[in-house]
């Protein structure tokens, strides 16, 4: 075995996340004495307030760094000393370094996102997309796809604000890609070349369809960011009508994959953490 390296995730409710097992399963194969721990702030009866002094004392007991999910991505920002270009564009972080006394915040749920998607899809057309959510996930989307080539990105959610906002946030940071906030879902897919759905319906704990799946044709691709279960109830519709799919396995894997070179150093075997994912059985959060 290597050095040893420990890290952690910090979030609430995550007694179920797989990342832990991945990471372990991961660093053991690179010869890695790995440690993952567990920070919940649900289990500890705390809030996002207790972040800083959870963060510094994972920095003085030598982590080499710390993954961050909900719902502390946006406040965590607030104390590194520096963020990764992703990270500045979308005001979040998912995993932070220590290194020589400094902390650096990236963002790998873009990144995860864009790898999963040409791993599952890659040669389909990403001019003009339909995205369905502008939480979180919908903006690191929204990011990832204005990154991959998109040129017209609608954006649709129930709470105009929230599309509002992403639009805002993201307009300036890519002159090549417009958003537009969706109106008519009909009419936008009519000129789009797929869509990606990033809300939590579909999930086990939010069974559903997030749109009209007789609006779908074959020619559409169709992504989806939830992965509890892999076959959401839009992706087997999808699938019914002739569409291409990709499940949003490839993101919550390769969102690990950065995070973990980002830890180690190491570039880890990506199909292998895909392989491992999908041993892992029923699974909460990222």
């Amino acid at each position: 075995m290597t050095r040893p390296i420990r890290v952690g995730l910090i979030g609430s409710d995550i007694g179920r996340s797989r990342t832990p097992a991945m990471h372990v399963q991961e660093g053991r194969m690179n010869g890695i004495d790995y440690r993952y721990d567990l920070i919940d702030l649900s289990a500890l009866g705390l809030g996002v307030d207790a972040l800083p002094q959870l963060m510094d004392r994972a920095e003085r007991d030598g982590f080499a760094g710390l993954n961050i999910t909900h719902p502390c991505k946006q406040a965590a920002t607030q104390f590194v000393d520096e963020l990764s270009m992703d990270a500045a564009v979308l005001g979040a972080i998912n995993t932070v370094t220590f290194t020589n006394g400094r902390r650096v915040g990236h963002n790998t749920d873009w990144s995860g996102f864009s790898k999963g998607f040409w791993r599952g899809l890659p040669d389909v057309q990403v001019d003009e997309v339909v995205l369905i959510g502008a939480g979180g996930a919908g903006l690191a989307v929204a990011h990832a796809l204005a990154s991959m080539g998109a040129q017209t990105v609608h954006v649709f959610d129930l709470d105009a604000s929230r599309t509002e906002a992403l639009i805002l946030q993201l307009a300036t940071k890519h002159p090549g890609c417009t958003f537009k906030p969706g109106i008519d879902m009909a009419q936008a897919l009519q000129a789009a070349d797929g869509l990606v759905h990033a809300t939590p319906t579909g999930m086990a704990s939010h069974p559903g369809l997030p749109l009209d799946v007789d609006l779908l044709q074959s020619r559409h691709w169709v992504a989806e960011i939830v992965y509890f279960p892999l076959e959401t109830a839009l992706l087997t519709e999808a699938s019914k009508r002739g569409c291409r799919v990709v499940n949003g396995g490839g993101m919550a894997v390769y969102q690990a994959v950065g995070a973990f070179e980002l830890f180690t150093g190491i570039a880890p075997d990506a199909e292998r953490m895909i392989r491992h994912f999908g041993s892992l059985g029923e699974g909460g959060g990222i």
